[in-house]
């Protein structure tokens, strides 16, 4: 059994308490064993209290230690842990291993997914990107890895950070624009959800097809009267920029086809 403590209690931090919990139910692989949340209150909706500290000294012996904070808390947290010669990982998508305190083995515990407080997620599906400094920390981090979620894949430092700049453009950014549509719905009187089923389709289609065999709309067709018109239509000089970029950027695309 990998006994396992985790550092954090943000949204993935609780996240990761569930998907490990629920391991437990049906699996002998891991055990949560303690977590550690500068406010203890922030998880006794999931945990008991006996397993919460909020001590670095009353840090318990285990297995491994993920560290699940902002990145930019990562290397201050990583120097306090007050032991050496541990496995310890953490779960950001664009730091590399060095962030870690030399101290202890380093190793990166990344799930690709975007985490919400209070939206249940199935863990089983999230891709967990792994890297470690040596076979036997891969292996155990492999493990643990592969007792909450289906897949796994080996990323080294440079193929997390593309992947998390990827990342970024199609949830983040894909996310503003779901924003900026909603706008000029609300501007209009007409209802978001009337979108909906196109954002749907538009996400199915990406299943089985190469985004690029699946663009559709003036810019890819080069219907200028279209692209001018609502160019004009939009009065919002942030989106009408953001039009622009974004139409010049699906036709500079479509002469590479």
């Amino acid at each position: 059994m990998v006994n396992v403590i985790l550092i954090g209690s943000g949204n993935l931090a609780q996240h990761l308490i569930v998907a490990i919990q629920n391991a437990e139910k049906s699996d002998n692989t891991i055990r949560l064993i303690q977590v550690f949340a500068r406010q203890k209150e922030s998880l006794t909706h999931l945990l008991d209290t006996d397993k919460i500290t909020s001590d670095f000294t009353k840090i318990k012996e285990a297995d491994l230690y993920i560290i699940a904070v902002s990145d930019d808390a990562i290397t201050a947290v990583s120097t306090q842990l007050p032991f050496k010669n541990c496995l310890v990982v953490h779960t950001s998508g664009t730091l590399n291993m060095d962030a870690l305190d030399n101290k202890n083995r380093k190793g990166v515990f990344y799930p690709l997914q975007t985490f919400t407080k209070n939206k249940p997620v199935d863990f089983k599906t999230i891709p967990i990107c792994l890297e470690t400094t040596n076979n036997n920390d891969h292996e155990l981090i492999e493990k643990v890895g592969q007792t909450i979620s289906n897949t796994i894949y080996k990323i080294d430092s440079q193929q997390r950070k593309a992947l998390h700049v990827a990342a970024v453009f199609v949830n983040n950014f894909t996310n503003h624009l779901y924003h900026i549509g909603n706008e000029i719905c609300n501007k209009n009187q007409i209802p978001f959800t009337i979108l909906q089923p196109l954002i749907q389709e538009t996400a199915q289609k990406i299943l089985n097809l190469s985004p690029q065999q699946v663009q559709t709309g003036p810019a890819i067709r080069n219907d200028q009267n279209t692209i001018a018109s609502q160019e004009a239509f939009l009065t919002n000089e942030n989106q009408k920029k953001i039009y622009k970029i974004l139409t010049q950027s699906i036709q500079n695309n479509g002469k590479k086809l």
